[in-house]
Parts: C-alpha cells; structure tokens; sequence
C-alpha cells in the first residue's frame, strides 16, 4: 500500500497522538487483501483521513459528521502529493448510491450508527460488501444490534492488534424500523423544545454542565457579538438571547449534526413567536477559524474533553487560545467544566487571570477579560 504520512486535524503543538488505530490498519489490510479496486467505495466516519488517502486508488466517497475529519483527510492526501479530489458528504446529507464496497468505522455515538445504516439501505444491494471496523473495548453490543437490525446478519473477525471487523450482509427483506431522526424534548428549566440529529451531545436531555451554566446567565455582561463556541443544539446561545434579544449570535461547532440543531433550535424558539427574531449565524468549522481577530466581545463554551475515545484537554486548550485572538479588549470568554479539569490554570496561563464566578460538587463555571 505504499508509506504515508499521516497527521491529525485539528493539529495541535506536540501531539503525540497518532492520526490511525489498529482498526485503520486492519480494515486497510483486509481491503487490499480480499478486494480488488473495481466498483465505488464508501468510507463512513473516517476519523483522520487515513482511510481516504490510503484507498486514494480507489476513489472513495466519505461520510461523516466531523467537518476536522474531512479537513483531516484533505490536508493527509496534500501531504502526501496525493491530486485526486475528494468527494465528502456531509452527515446531515445522503450520498448518492450505490456503492459495491462500505467501509465503516464505528462511532462512540450509537445514534449516529443506526441512522447511518437507516439510510445506507438506499445506496447498497445483495452483492454490495459491507466491513465494521473498531477496537475491541470500544465495540459495543448495541452496534453489533445496530448491523443485525438495519442490514442483515453479522460476523466478526479474530482479534488483531486488539482491533476486530465485522461483516454484515446486507438483507433486502429484512423489516427494518428506522431509527429516529431527531429527539425532541421540553425541559422546564428552559420552557422551549429543543430537537437534536443524532450523535448531538446529551440528546435525550438537557446536559447538566448547561443547566448550571445558565443559572448564571443573568449575571453575564451585555454584549452586541456573541460566539456560542462548541455550541451543540444551540442551547446557551439561545437562552443567552433569550435574555439579550439585541446580541447577534454565531453558533459553532465542528460537528454537522450540531449546527443543525442549533438552527432547528433557534428557529423553533423564535420564528414561530411573535418576538423580533434575534440574528443568528450557524457555522460548521474547527474551533474559531473563521472568525477575524478581536471581532467578539463574548463568547460562551462548555468545552470538550474528549474526541471520539480520545480523553485530553487539547482541544480545549485550543478553543481557549482562539478565543484570545478573537475576543475584543475587554471581552470576555465564560466556559462551565467538569471540576476535575485543569482549566483555570491554563486560563491564567492565557490570560494571565482566571475568576471564579459559581461552582457546585460537579461543575465550576470560569471567567476571563481580555486585557
């Protein structure tokens, strides 16, 4: 298969992580074993690109909800000299069928698994090779269920490096009930709906690190240029200019399930009211890239600590440093975090200062101005 130099996206200073799994490795090996290179070739959730520049031979589509994965896979084939452009869809989008070889990497989301394969069913056929691929720990029950129920019947491989495939076959007549596509909930701390796609962060239910968050909000300083950063369904931002009808709002996050649920969301709360409509932009980017310098006076993140199995602060610290560069002088970045977290050292780092503003057994909520 040739070598490859392969990095993560987004990339962040001396990271020691490596942009493939023995999953990546195994599923590559087995491809170039058992499959020739006729026919389309479907990549579904390929995390780092290294899927896509590997099979580049092959022409590949990717599917995913990750916008740093297809940056990822784009910036992995530059590196390495590698022309051919590549085709991504959007996980909010179906691609187009049919394709005659699926190769999936099996998301932590559950959700985001079933309505992939709820709509895969249109693009494949009988003869068409479908291949799951994981780590062990990671596999749960409920994909190898996902597969059985939406496909057809499974079988797994031996063990390799700790990573296993699975082969289903797909089944026309199987009767299949689509999962659904969104999840809608009332929480009366909120007194709106909130609807989410899936692998939306906290579907089901109103995540507690935003639920403590908003109790502080009246405390937040007003601000015309807002940034919900990480913004998931959209709810800090639309409590905050729930409060705040005059703030302009841009929701971000890298996921394409989230930004639509946040547009969904914001919709929900204030077109269909006899409000003005607060403005809104919806933005499906890495961190703040495509915000200028010192444009924001405030910005609002309850960060991630994880991407995919991966557990670290480096993201966050990398949303932190954004912010920096974003904010105007004297605007201010506010973030709620799990305690545990060494955030207000690294904001102190940052910004040379780090306040306090509310904490209980679980959460702490954070504040910093620019100076």
């Amino acid at each position: 298969m040739g070598q490859f130099t392969l990095l993560r996206a987004p990339q962040v200073a001396n990271d020691k992580l490596r942009a493939w799994d023995a999953a990546d490795e195994y599923l590559i090996n087995h491809v170039a074993e058992h499959y020739d290179a006729a026919g389309r070739v479907l990549l579904v959730n390929d995390t780092h690109g290294a899927l896509a520049t590997v099979l580049h031979a092959r022409n590949p589509v990717s599917w995913g909800d990750s916008v740093n994965a297809f940056h990822a896979a784009r910036g992995n084939r530059q590196r390495n000299l590698i022309d051919a452009p590549l085709t991504v869809v959007p996980s909010t989008d179906t691609p187009a069928g049919g394709f005659d070889l699926v190769l999936i990497k099996i998301p932590k989301t559950t959700a985001l698994l079933e309505d992939q394969l709820a709509r895969l069913r249109s693009l494949i056929s009988t003869d068409t090779i479908i291949i799951g691929a994981g780590m062990v720990k990671h596999m749960q029950k409920s994909a190898f269920a996902a597969f059985e129920q939406l496909i057809g019947p499974v079988s797994t491989s031996l063990a390799v490096k700790k990573a296993r495939l699975l082969f289903a076959q797909f089944d026309a007549e199987l009767k299949v009930k689509p999962p659904p596509a969104t999840v809608t909930y009332t929480d009366p701390d909120l007194g709106f709906a909130l609807e989410n796609l899936p692998n939306v962060f906290s579907r089901d239910r109103l995540d507690h690190g935003a639920r403590f968050f908003m109790t502080q909000f009246s405390r937040l300083p007003d601000a015309h240029e807002v940034i919900d950063l990480g913004c998931g369904n959209g709810v800090l931002g639309i409590y905050l200019q729930t409060l705040q009808a005059e703030s302009a709002v841009t929701y971000i996050d890298e996921s394409f399930s989230a930004v639509a649920s946040a547009r969904r969301n914001h919709q929900r709360r204030f077109d269909a009211s006899s409000e003005s409509v607060p403005q809104a932009r919806f933005v499906v980017e890495n961190a703040l890239d495509q915000q200028s310098d010192a444009s924001a006076d405030l910005i609002l993140c309850n960060p991630p600590f994880h991407q995919q199995h991966v557990v670290g602060q480096q993201l966050a610290t990398a949303l932190f440093t954004d912010s920096k560069r974003v904010l105007r002088n004297g605007g201010q970045l506010w973030i709620v975090a799990n305690r545990h977290l060494p955030y207000p050292q690294t904001l102190k780092w940052l910004f040379g200062h780090c306040t306090a503003i509310a904490g209980n057994d679980k959460f702490r909520i954070l504040k910093v101005v620019k100076r």
